[in-house]
């Protein structure tokens, strides 16, 4: 490991850093703070005796450095620390708690200026000042320091918490408020550790570009979509763990039949894509249209920005000229530069495509086709629903006659592969005699494959639906075959194997989260991003009777504006005003993000553009 500076603000006596000197990495360099002045320490026979080591050892020592301007106590080429401690913070005399979240949030702020890249700040709060859930017992939220909040208006996450302990530091006396007699109680205290988090500045939408023929498109990735297309999580290089996941279960699956391997193609669409199965199709009113612009190769896109190259589309020129949005008139002009526009829509499933592997003429019945890649599609905001995941789909032709004992075959290896993924993590006394569930459908031939989520506590204890078997497909090129298919959700299959509970985490850029997963391993997932805030906010408006009311589009436009940040939205009440008839809606939204630092200032902006955004798009009056 390189050298490490190391920073302590707000020091009392100076024995932590007198302590730490002695025990901390010799290549490490150590700057010890406070805010009294010499003077106000020549009295502290302590203070002067740990000054004096501190000393002796080479430490550097300065004083009337305000924590809450550290940039001001450095020069600018010396301001990158790569820890910074500040132990028990506090105002001092009947200090509340809200002086004490202002001071802690100004020092956060402050820590922002001076942190190197991947340094850390650690806080030790008396028990119950955090106002996290590692506090036992918990303190209410508005009776806390909310330590994590005022963390996040400095760019900083919680990352862990650990028990502090006096004795840990041998020589450490705690003192305190400005080194006074009377210590702090430090029984129960806990030493909070933060990170950088990444900005929210990454997740505007990107611009794509994509040749068809001899001609070249470009267009604006949707905002409900932000940083989801194009991520490559499935490919050779990825070390992404649904890419691990996907080659397990495909590997033991081709352990008991023969596969054939498909590659997946772009999941650009046009309107008339249809399929030998369209009862599985998704709504088209789910699908997500986009609008492709063609332009020059040699020209800068849509606004000038750099763009990302989409490779091996399906669909042709010929097909896409003549798809039609099902909304609007399809007149929409295009940006000055761009010479013409096509309406396409993103795949909402693989299942799109098996009409061409079926028909292809190298198919063979008795083998596994697989496809593996990412689909889109508008959905309600829930825990485990998502607006994009990776779906890999088994194609596999049997005689009719040999339906049956194909089918059982295929969902004993299925049953069996499923749960040896499922089992890995789980401690033993909490595995299960059988985790994986084909559940029969109405029509009774169909299966949802559902799984128990012992891995997510408690409180989840409702089954979850990874995927879809379908045994009622037929095919008019192929009449003396039937075709069984799986559908599994890759995404909610992974968050299962590695116990990560919500799926954004899935989507992050962060790098920290790829650092958990070692090749040939799988182990619980450890957040880099622990007990983020929530904030709540309530949304009421008045219906156009004319225009009607489309709560997809509704919760579509909430996951656009707030960067996928609000994890659910709650219908209170509906009223209908008694001479009007008018109807009123409102909503509670709860905004709470899992890898970035989210801000009360910054969501009372999100929901400001909401209520902006939905009385445009949405036709509502806002109450």
């Amino acid at each position: 490991m390189a050298p490490r500076r190391l920073l302590l603000v707000g020091e009392g006596n100076f024995s932590f850093a007198a302590a730490l000197s002695e025990t901390m990495d010799p290549r490490s360099s150590l700057t010890a703070t406070c805010l009294q002045h010499p003077a106000d320490l020549a009295r502290d026979p302590v203070a002067r005796e740990n000054l004096r080591r501190l000393r002796e050892r080479g430490t550097e020592v300065r004083f009337g450095v305000d924590c809450t301007k550290l940039a001001n106590a450095f020069e600018p080429h010396n301001r990158k620390f790569d820890r910074i401690y500040f132990n028990f913070p506090h105002c001092g005399r009947k200090a509340g708690v809200a002086k004490n979240r202002e001071l802690l949030a100004k020092f956060f702020q402050s820590c922002a200026d001076i942190l190197a890249e991947e340094g850390e700040v650690h806080v030790a709060l008396c028990r119950g000042q955090g106002g996290t859930p590692a506090d036992k017992p918990q303190r209410e939220w508005h009776n806390s320091w909310q330590v994590v909040a005022m963390a996040a208006l400095g760019g900083l996450i919680l990352s862990d918490v650990l028990p502090f302990s006096c004795e840990a530091v041998p020589g450490y006396k705690c003192t305190g408020y400005r080194s006074q007699d009377k210590s702090f109680h430090v029984e129960g205290a806990l030493n909070h550790i933060f990170t950088q988090s990444l900005p929210f500045e990454g997740s505007k939408p990107r611009i794509f570009r994509i040749k068809l023929g001899d001609k070249c498109f470009s267009f604006l990735e949707p905002e409900a979509l932000a940083g989801k297309l194009n991520r490559g999580f499935l490919e050779a290089s990825s070390r992404h763990p649904l890419k691990t996941v996907n080659e397990k279960l495909i590997a033991e699956l081709g352990s008991a039949f023969p596969l054939k391997m498909l590659k997946c193609s772009c999941p650009l669409l046009p309107q008339e894509s249809t399929n030998v199965f369209p009862s599985w199709n998704c709504d088209i009113l789910s699908a997500f249209w986009i609008s492709l612009y063609e332009d020059n190769l040699n020209s800068k896109s849509l606004t000038g920005e750099t763009t990302q190259e989409i490779e091996n589309c399906l669909v042709s020129f010929s097909e896409l000229i003549h798809a039609k949005s099902p909304r609007g008139d399809g007149n929409e002009e295009a940006p000055e530069g761009i010479y013409g526009q096509v309406k396409v829509c993103l795949r909402s499933s693989l299942l799109v495509h098996v009409q061409a592997v079926v028909q292809a003429p190298d198919f063979l019945p008795g083998s596994l086709y697989i496809l593996s890649g990412p689909v889109f599609r508008k959905c309600h905001i829930l825990p485990f629903t998502m607006p994009a995941f990776h779906e890999t789909l088994v194609i596999f032709g049997v005689n009719q006659n040999l339906k049956h004992a194909c089918l059982s075959s295929l969902l004993d290896h299925l049953k069996a592969t499923l749960e040896s993924l499922l089992t890995q993590t789980l401690l033993e006394d909490a595995k299960l005699s059988s985790t994986v569930e084909f559940v029969l459908q109405p029509n009774g031939k169909d299966y949802m494959i559902h799984v128990k989520s012992p891995n997510f506590g408690p409180d989840c204890a409702r089954d979850l639906i990874i995927g879809v078997v379908i045994t009622s497909a037929t095919s008019i090129t192929h009449k003396d075959q039937c075709f069984l298919i799986v559908s599994i959700n890759l995404d909610l299959l992974t968050m299962l194997v590695w116990s990560i509970s919500d799926w954004r985490m899935l989507w992050t850029f962060d790098n920290r989260f790829l650092k958990n997963f070692v090749p040939e391993k799988i182990a619980p997932f450890k957040s880099y991003s622990l007990y983020p805030p929530c904030y709540v906010h309530d949304i009421s408006f008045w219906l156009d009777e004319k225009k009607g009311f489309d709560e997809l589009e509704f919760h579509t436009v909430a996951r656009a504006v707030s960067q996928d940040t609000i994890t659910s939205i709650q219908l209170l009440g509906r009223f209908q005003h008694p001479r009007t008839g008018q109807i009123s809606l409102c909503y509670r939204l709860t905004y709470q993000t899992c890898d970035k630092a989210l801000t009360q200032q910054q969501v009372a902006l999100m929901q400001f553009q909401f209520r902006k955004e939905v009385q445009q798009r949405l036709h509502v009056t806002p109450r």
